[in-house]
């Protein structure tokens, strides 16, 4: 049986730490950041941790 493929559109969008937890982007962070407010900015860059019930849903689309 061949490999499993992870999931191209998961897989750019969500990185596993080492610690397992997983990291998402900040909602809101690609583009027209000019005309909102610089706090939000600043926190989007960061990016932010996913919930543990997604992360579990997701796991099988990593490989």
């Amino acid at each position: 049986m061949p490999k499993m493929k992870s999931h191209g559109g998961i897989s750019k969008k969500i990185k596993v730490r080492n610690s397992g937890s997983t990291k998402i982007g900040h909602v809101g962070a690609n583009h027209n950041s000019g005309k909102k407010p610089t706090d939000f900015n600043r926190k989007a860059r960061k990016g932010s941790n996913l919930s543990t019930g997604d992360a579990r849903r997701y796991k099988g689309l990593l490989g």
